[in-house]
This record gives structure tokens, sequence and C-alpha cells, in this order.
């Protein structure tokens, strides 16, 4: 019986912590992804506070995929497809957890390197 609720437990602590989002990788997707129109990347994710970042990477960050898919301006035209993909989704949450952990309202600087 003690064998079962090892290993049920641990399978419950595993499965939870793979899902849960990561700064650095969210960091990895903005240095990626982000600072190719965004370059001043410090005062992009600190011109928000956490609530505003909150709602806009909502339902995956379905608004800031619109905002990008949506936008008339010449830089936003290379990452239309990127916010279109699977991939973007997949990773929002890290991205999400990122930009809240480096907003406005946080009094954190992010690490250039």
């Amino acid at each position: 019986m003690s064998k079962i609720f090892v290993f049920i437990f641990s399978i419950f602590i595993l499965t939870s912590l793979s899902s849960s989002a990561a700064v650095y990788k969210g960091q990895r997707v903005f240095v990626k992804h982000c600072v190719v129109c965004h370059k001043n990347g410090q005062q992009f994710i600190a011109s928000k506070t956490k609530l505003e970042w909150e709602n806009i990477m909502n339902k995956k960050g379905e608004i800031l995929a619109q905002i990008h898919i949506n936008s008339k301006t010449e830089e936003a035209k290379s990452s239309k497809d990127y916010f279109k993909t699977k991939k973007y989704y997949k990773k929002s949450k890290h991205l999400k957890q990122f930009l809240m952990e480096y907003s406005k309202d946080s009094g954190k600087v992010p690490a250039c390197n």
C-alpha cells in the first residue's frame, strides 16, 4: 500500500513541476522573438504593471497575439507568423511569467545575459 502511495505522490509532484511556468524560459522567448522589435526590452517590460501584463497575457496570450497580428507597423510584420503558431501559445505561459516578474511594480530588472 505504501509503495502505491509513494508512486502516485511522485507522479503528482513531477507533473505539477513540469506544468508550471518558468521565468528563464519566458526570458528566452522574449530575447528570441521580441527583442527584434522591442530593442530596449527593460523599458518595454517595465512600461506595464503586473495586472496590465496579466490582462494582456490571459487566454494564452491571445490579446498580445492580436495586437501584433493587427498591427500596421513595419516592425510587427516579421512577428505576425510567430504569433499565429502553436509554439507561441504553448510558450505564452512562460512569457507571461517573465513579463510579470519584471513589470513596473515588481522592482526587479532582468539580466541581459
